[in-house]
């Protein structure tokens, strides 16, 4: 699993990160502008209501004749528009939020079905689902409240400030140098934030990842009786969650008592200051209540200011993650050649390629040629490079040094979609989508009722599809989960037939089928492989005796290449191979 550089992303300002994020709100102003009336309609009552608590005091103990329906009517009709306007601002930014949340989520989703091999391989599933369906929607939501409050309350600060300048510009100065002091709080607490956050969401990674390997595997981990040790490293990771979680709480907890602190040493100067003015120049008492009423409404703004950067820290944090995901992994870059259909020539010039730097070869200076419409075995023991060769086919991984060829045209110039239109591929590891029968067959193509039928009939599954309740658009359930394993094989191979590609790969395909079910499918297979080139990883050797050519492989090398045959009597790899399944002894050649 990568490591994310914490320290990296400390150096960009709050600007420069909320920027990011502009893209996915521009297009949805209309709520951020609805939101924006709300704040500005909350931030001018609240000096309001100072201002006419002064008022009523003055006039309402001065003035005998002053009527006093008008206190409750004003103090009703102040909190009815702040009422409304607290309305506007949460559903002006929910509306923009929600929909910022869908644009990033497909944006997010897109990217990983364009995105290169090597995303796949490093970022475990649990982790691209973290990002996209959890992450994305608590890191938005989270930033939901936190602007809301940041509009809210800034703008009541600088209109209460506004207020207190026009009543008593000399205290309000005063109160002015608590700000400074601050946001220096707020800024250095909000860069540890910062990183104990995004250290937080890689134990949170490392805690779903050994939740997705337990998910998996839990027929395993059932019959080695190996919950307790899962059990244990389950828990040794949601520690490390809460350690990560609680230094958070820590760095967010402590701005609020310090910021506090620092506001109540700035107020109880200011009151000091403010009775010596009152008792110097005879001040009214209405002026005097309408100050520090003003001034004691900064310390909430002050308050859920310096909350907000927490939870600010963490939606950010949340963010960026699918917005790190998007900007690295681009779309696979492929080249402008298109056929409508390739005639099927592969060639591989002395190709090689290791998974890891410090690893041994996957693949170790192969050069092969298969011309159109052959069928070509690869054979050898398991690491041998069989279907890592396969995979090179699609560009599913890249090589390191040589060159693999379509038609005489190199990978790297074809157009990618083009491609993968060229190969059908059915693996020993059967991936199936839990939707219709139908579907699963007809994936990312447009096919009649009929085609279906023909590619189900020609799987021998056409008479088990009709047979079920719902025909045709049946759900199979989660990979398949409601049919055998045979017949999940033979859908994937439906599917592999209805696709009609010109190259076939087939890894394995008939390996969880009964004996009965693989002949059938087995001649299936050899009508469809006519005029059709053909790779096939085979380990049961029954299954490619009528293959044009095999290439045994072991250790990345294609070591011995020729007909059934020809390797049979040649007393090499192969044949040792065909001696270990078939019990026959080994005529080594001199």
């Amino acid at each position: 699993m990568p490591e994310p550089n914490p320290t990296s992303a400390s150096h960009a300002t709050l600007w420069q990160r909320f920027r990011r994020l502009l893209p996915y709100v521009r297009q949805h102003r209309l709520g951020l502008m609805l939101a924006l009336m709300g704040a500005v309609a909350m931030a001018a009552s609240e000096p309001l209501v100072a201002h006419l608590l002064g008022q009523l005091l003055d006039r309402g103990f001065a003035d005998r004749d002053f009527p006093l329906w008008v206190v409750p009517v004003v103090i009703l009709g102040v909190f009815a528009l702040r009422s409304v306007a607290g309305f506007l601002l949460q559903y002006g930014l929910a509306w923009t939020a929600n929909r910022a949340i869908v644009q990033l989520r497909v944006e997010l989703f897109d990217t990983l079905l364009r995105a290169p091999p090597r995303t796949y391989a490093r970022h475990p599933a649990s982790s691209l689902v973290n990002t996209l369906v959890f992450e994305a929607s608590v890191g938005v939501t989270t930033l939901v409240g936190a602007l809301s409050t940041l509009m809210r309350d800034s703008l009541i600060l600088v209109a209460l400030l506004g207020y207190l300048l026009w009543l008593n510009w000399q205290l309000t100065l005063l109160v002015g140098l608590l700000f400074p002091a601050v946001a220096w709080v707020m800024r250095t607490i909000g860069r540890r934030l910062q990183r104990v956050t995004m250290l937080a969401q890689q134990a949170n990674d490392k805690l779903a990842y050994v939740v997705e390997e337990n998910v998996l595997a839990w027929r395993i981990v059932r019959l080695h009786a190996a919950q307790q040790r899962q059990s244990s490293r389950f828990a040794e990771r949601a520690q490390e969650v809460r350690q990560w979680v609680m230094k958070g709480v820590v760095a967010g907890a402590s701005m609020t008592p310090v910021t506090q602190m620092l506001a109540a040493c700035a107020m109880s100067a200011v009151i000091v200051l403010a009775l010596w003015q009152s008792r110097e120049s005879g001040g009214s008492v209405g002026e005097f209540v309408a100050f520090i009423t003003a001034m004691l409404q900064l310390v909430a703004p002050i308050k859920h200011l310096s909350d907000v950067m927490a939870p600010v820290t963490r939606g950010l944090a949340a963010v960026e993650r699918g917005l790190d995901l998007i900007d690295g992994n681009p779309a696979e870059r492929g080249g402008s050649h298109t056929v409508a259909r390739a005639r099927g020539e592969i060639e591989l010039r002395d190709v090689a390629l290791r998974y890891r730097s410090d690893g041994a070869p996957a693949l170790d200076g192969v050069s092969l040629r298969v011309s159109g419409g052959e069928t070509l075995a690869l054979v050898g023991p398991s690491g041998a490079g069989k279907s890592t060769l396969a995979n090179l086919l699609p560009r599913f991984v890249e090589a390191d040094a040589g060159e693999v060829l379509l038609d005489g045209v190199p990978l790297v110039q074809w157009d990618v979609a083009t491609l993968r239109r060229q190969f059908a591929y059915v693996g020993q590891d059967v991936v199936l989508f839990n939707d219709s029968i139908a579907a699963n067959v007809s994936l990312g193509a447009e096919l009649t009722d009929e085609q279906v039928r023909e590619a189900l009939r020609a799987a021998h599954l056409l008479d088990f599809a009709l047979a079920q309740p719902e025909g045709l658009a049946t759900r199979i359930g989660h990979n398949g989960s409601q049919l055998s394993g045979g017949q999940r094989q033979r859908l994937a191979i439906a599917r592999a037939l209805a696709k009609d590609a010109p190259v076939l790969i087939l890894d394995e395909a008939t390996s969880a089928l009964d004996s009965e079910s693989e002949r059938a499918v087995q001649a299936a297979l050899e009508t469809l492989m006519k005029g059709r080139t053909t790779i096939v990883i085979a380990h049961r050797l029954s299954t490619i005796e009528h293959a044009d050519r095999v290439a045994a492989m072991d250790a990345g090398r294609i070591v011995e290449l020729g007909p059934h045959a020809q390797l049979l009597a040649a007393g090499g790899l192969y044949a040792r191979l065909h001696a270990m399944q078939f019990r026959t002894p080994v005529q080594e050649t001199t």
